[in-house]
């Protein structure tokens, strides 16, 4: 079956799955009972494609756009149009000079002659009642009225489904329609024959089956639909600096209005349509919109700034302009949504263990109904009779009929890809609660399976609060850790060499200091930005007043490749300076000269190199993270279209960031050790500071290597396959570095490999790595975007969790798997024989349908949220090659299938002998005992399939409230089915021994251990399965050899000999 599997339904992966793989396993699902319920988790390619010619059309409007403002550029240069528009007085009333949908034509028709018309993005700002400075006025009655003329910047969702929706999407199943026709013929025939209510109990039997199956399947479907909905709000909470009232502060994106001035950086997404007002090297990337892979310079010549796209690179303020539907962004995503997600690896294959069962079942099916008619048929031809039929002869094909098609309704486990959705639903509930967010369903189960963790080490390993701790300032190295250390080190350190200092700090950096209204102070920006700001107003600096002596010129955006950021700055005087901070020696590599004691600057000579080399070496064995400070003075013909200069620059300093690592990350490195995963550390720092690092965490061993960057990316194929088992950490990587190192373990090794990622450039990676795991605090959108799962802590021992969720998910659809099979199985082959051999079926329609209820919806849920355990992490991972149903799944479900079909045959053949049943009423109470110990063997059968290995089935199940709340309700029902219902199920009430009985021979289908560890019955895996039993049971039942006295004593009406167990 593994083989057919992988072969027809093996071509969904877990991530980045072809359109014509996602098409080709649904053309070869052909036998499905409901697609509505089949198919509802899945993919809408309809949709998807719908999506696509949109945003087909959005390149082609876009690029004619584009053409035509340059085309209106150059014909209005130096014009000055007047404008035709009017001012709609609903909007003049509120106090704005715009209406919504003019802005809109502006900035998506990138009309620059509309732009210049209203007097440019200053006009725009003007018209729409704010400053370009400031931001919009935040009283409640301003946004109120804002809101109420230029809408809200949230997309129009689809409408939630009702309760009411799902249960008549269960009612479309083919099977249950069937049913029901029968139950009204049945009602008909039967109240024609016998009156009311006599003749209506075999119809409405049907009727409250199908009715109780459908609302317990509704409900179950409802609830799941409800979780995936509180996930969906989760994945949709975006923040954005934005000013308002002067104030920078983070704000949802979903609160911005028209007139709001937002801050954008790299890797940001474009919240709303904009303007651009101001900024440096800003280049968009607006293939999500429009398909187009080239990023477009966005500046104050072509200011359009449309939403979805991302900031690639550069900074910039932008003023919104449009939001929410009236978006092409809003439109689109309106479009995608309905699209849904792909369809995991486990979703595709159950639906093909489905499909192959199910075919079974419907041969299975015809054939018992064919068996039964002739059966039938042969009496009625034997007695004379075949021309004459009764009500009788119609009701008993009728109920022929109605049992082959309830074969069908067990046989099919549509039940089994559904099972992964409310397992992987419940995970990731769960998972949230764990501070993981998972963006994508197969990122449960892939992880799981992973076999390597390729992680970063600033955030996630350490805690990402950075303090500087340590400075090297004119030859004087010094602890700077408090403010009244850091003011020793700037007395004795030149005025004027603190002055430099203090202006690469301020200047130089893509954080801000902002006064609140209270009077406090916020520091805004990343942490390693946060550190240095801090650093600096220890010193005694002052933020404002050295951003308003110099005036920025140019801005260089820290990025991974480049490892560094600069500016170029002018100076009161009108001389150009440019200053630059990075990684230490890549920094330094770029200085030849350097401030002495006296802060002059002087040539940098060997002796001064070497010393700052060894300081920079000295920060980074105490696992700090060294930057190094420096500055160029700037030629006066400098041009801002000019790269800024990286030769001949004076070394200011360096200084040594403390970052903690995270309390717990060595005992979680650990679990994983242990559960078979290989932690590896890649980082972009310095190789001392990540082997200190790595060696507290516990990921850099004896046998374990540490590799720079760039000697990785110069090794042959053939020396990196030797190269990368070993590998442990890789420091001063680029992204490429981290792409190909996941590439190769992947592809060659065939490991399963996580990736965490938090920048722009991580992109790349997180897309190739089986699980894309982005940071939640220091992550870019777009590094979110590409990720599987978003951590929001940025927590190693998250990823830890998220890592036993998905076992947990793995093994949880494992035992919900072997435990349908099982069930699917005995219902066949007892049905199917009994109807061969006898001319009968033992259960009924109504029993059918209640025990696919058990199998189905409620062992999904008993079975399927099962929470992870530590011994979780103990085993060995899966890894890409492992089957599904494995060997041990297949010795249960034969072994367990084995033991009920034995025990229901011989009561079908000896029970009237051995329960010594008389009278009329001894084939119905016969037929009862047997469905109730079948339930009963599905019940404990239940239980048995929460360990597949370990005989201790019972742990931790009182800590499971769903699955204890599922069995209390399974027994609860059976008790009233058998002992109230039996009109309409076709039982009688049995006596307490009776059952005793029905539920010892459901308790015997449990795992026991073997007599002694020499047992030749005990499995290696330490698991003894209803094989060890079969022998005593086949032995003592079938020979009836001995009688057991004391017990006919107690229980008169049932000559049964001691349990088998007491036996073995």
């Amino acid at each position: 079956m593994e083989n057919y599997l992988n072969q027809n339904f093996g071509g969904v992966k877990s991530k980045n799955t072809s359109e014509e793989a996602l098409q080709r396993w649904r053309n070869l699902c052909g036998f499905v009972k409901n697609p509505k319920r089949r198919f509802r988790f899945t993919a809408n390619l309809s949709k998807r494609w719908e999506a696509a010619a949109m945003k087909r059309t959005n390149h082609e409007k876009l690029r004619i756009a584009v053409l035509v403002s340059k085309a209106a550029l150059q014909f209005i240069q130096g014009i000055c149009p007047s404008s035709e528009y009017v001012v709609p007085e609903e909007v003049r009333a509120e106090g704005f000079q715009i209406c919504a949908e003019e802005l809109g034509s502006i900035v998506e028709g990138h009309d620059l002659k509309k732009l210049k018309a209203h007097g440019g993005v200053e006009g725009i700002a003007t018209k729409l009642s704010t400053s370009t400075s400031e931001g919009i006025n935040d009283s409640a009655d301003t946004l109120k009225r804002r809101q109420e003329i230029y809408g809200i910047n949230k997309f129009t969702e689809s409408q939630p489904r009702s309760f009411w929706l799902f249960v008549w999407e269960a009612l479309h199943d083919m099977t249950l329609m069937i049913l029901g026709v029968c139950a009204l013929v049945s009602l008909v025939v039967g109240i024609t024959m016998e009156g009311w209510p006599k003749g209506a109990h075999d119809g409405l039997g049907i009727v409250a089956s199908i009715l109780l199956v459908v609302f317990v399947t509704a409900i179950s479907d409802y609830r799941q639909s409800l979780q995936f909905k509180d996930l969906d709000k989760e994945k949709k909470k975006i923040s954005m600096q934005v000013w308002r009232n002067g104030d920078r502060q983070n704000m949802s994106i979903y609160e911005l209005l028209p007139g709001d001035i937002v801050h954008l950086g790299i890797g940001d997404q474009v919240p709303a349509d904009g303007l651009f007002v101001s900024g440096f090297s800003l280049l968009i990337n607006e293939s999500s919109l429009t398909g187009e892979s080239e990023p477009v310079g966005i500046n104050k010549e072509n200011p359009f700034l449309l939403s979805g796209t991302k900031v690639q690179d550069g900074s910039c303020r932008m003023i919104v302009t449009t939001v929410g539907m009236r978006t092409q962004w809003g439109k689109l995503m309106a479009t995608l949504s309905e699209g849904g997600d792909d369809e995991t690896p486990l979703q595709v294959k159950l639906n093909g263990v489905a499909t192959i069962i199910g075919k079974i079942g419907l041969f299975f099916a015809v054939v018992t109904f064919a068996v039964l008619a002739q059966g039938l048929l042969t009496r009625k031809f034997n007695d004379g009779s075949y021309l004459s039929w009764t009500g009788d002869d119609a009701l008993k094909m009728l109920e022929y009929f109605a049992v082959a098609v309830t074969i069908v309704v067990v046989a099919v486990p549509e039940g089994l890809p559904l099972a992964v959705t409310l397992s992987l639903a419940f995970a990731m509930k769960k998972m949230m609660n764990d501070k993981a967010l998972v963006r994508h369903l197969a990122a449960c189960e892939t992880m799981g399976s992973s076999t390597s963790i390729c992680s970063d080490k600033t955030g996630t390993l350490t805690t990402n609060h950075m303090s500087v701790v340590k400075a090297c300032i004119c030859g004087k190295t010094e602890d700077v850790g408090d403010t009244k250390q850091a003011l020793n080190l700037c007395s004795q350190i030149p005025d004027a060499a603190v002055k430099i200092l203090l202006q690469s700090i301020f200047c130089n950096t893509g954080g801000e200091v902002c006064s609140r209204r209270d009077g406090s102070i916020e520091i805004l920006g990343t942490p390693t930005e946060t550190a240095l700001l801090e650093f600096g107003l220890s010193l005694g600096g002052d933020f404002s007043a050295e951003r308003r002596e110099a005036k920025l010129v140019k801005v260089e955006p820290f990025n991974s490749a480049k490892k560094r950021m600069a500016v170029v700055i002018e100076l009161p005087g009108g001389a150009l300076r440019a200053h630059c901070k990075g990684a230490s020696e890549i920094v330094l590599g770029m200085c030849d000269k350097v401030l002495d004691s006296a802060g002059d600057v002087i040539p940098l000579d060997e002796a001064t190199r070497s010393h700052l080399e060894g300081t920079i070496e000295s920060f980074a064995s105490e696992a700090l993270r060294t930057l190094c400070l420096a500055y160029m003075e700037v030629d006066d013909g400098y041009s801002p279209k000019e790269d800024i200069p990286t030769k001949e620059g004076t070394c200011i300093g360096i200084v040594g960031i403390k970052d903690p690592v995270r309390p717990g990350v060595k005992e979680s490195v650990a679990v994983c050790r242990s559960a078979g995963i290989t932690v590896r550390m890649v980082t972009g720092d310095n190789i001392t500071t990540a082997k200190a690092i790595a060696r507290e965490c516990g990921i850099l061993t004896d046998e374990g290597i540490a590799i720079e960057g760039p000697e990785f990316r110069e090794k042959s194929l053939e020396e990196m396959m030797d190269l990368i088992p070993k590998i442990q950490v890789m420091a001063r990587s680029s992204p490429l570095d981290k792409h190909t190192l996941v590439k190769h373990l992947r592809t060659v090794f065939k490991e399963v490999v996580a990736v965490t990622g938090d920048g722009t450039n991580d992109a790349p990676a997180l897309h190739e790595a089986d699980i894309g795991l982005a940071m939640g605090i220091a992550g870019t959108e777009v590094a979110k975007e590409s990720a599987d799962v978003i951590i929001l802590d940025d927590n190693f021992s998250t990823i830890v969790t998220v890592a036993k969720w998905g076992r947990s998910v793995y093994i949880n659809i494992q035992k919900f798997v072997q435990f349908q099979l099982t069930v699917n199985v005995v219902a066949l082959i007892v049905n199917f024989s009994s109807a061969c051999l006898t001319g009968r079926t033992p259960l009924t329609a109504v029993q059918l349908l209640w025990v696919n209820m058990i199998m189905d919806t409620l062992g999904a849920l008993a079975l399927a949220t099962e929470p992870p355990h530590e011994d979780l992490m103990k085993r060995t991972p899966v890894g890409r090659g492992g089957n599904f149903i494995s060997n041990v799944m297949w010795r249960n479900i034969l072994g367990q299938s084995f033991y009920q079909f034995i025990v229901i045959w011989y009561l079908q053949t000896e029970g009237k002998r051995v329960l010594t049943l008389s009278g009329p009423h001894a084939d119905l109470t016969l037929n009862t005992i047997i469905f109730n110990s079948f339930v009963f063997c599905q019940v404990f059968n239940e239980i048995s399939s929460r360990e597949m290995e370990k005989i201790d089935v019972f742990r931790g199940i009182l800590r499971n409230y769903v699955f204890v709340g599922v069995l209390s309700f399974t027994a609860i029902f059976q008790v009233l089915i058998v002992q109230f219902l039996g009109d309409f199920a076709n039982t009688t009430p049995l006596s307490l021994v009776q059952w005793f009985i029905c539920v010892a021979i459901g308790f015997l289908g449990m795992p026991w251990p073997p007599p002694s560890n020499s047992s030749p019955w005990a499995p290696s895996e330490d698991r003894s399965r209803p094989l060890f039993f079969l022998l005593g049971l086949i032995y003592f039942y079938l020979t009836q050899a001995t009688k057991s006295a004391e017990l006919a004593s107690v229980f008169p009406s049932c000559q049964l000999g001691p349990p088998p167990c007491l036996i073995c």
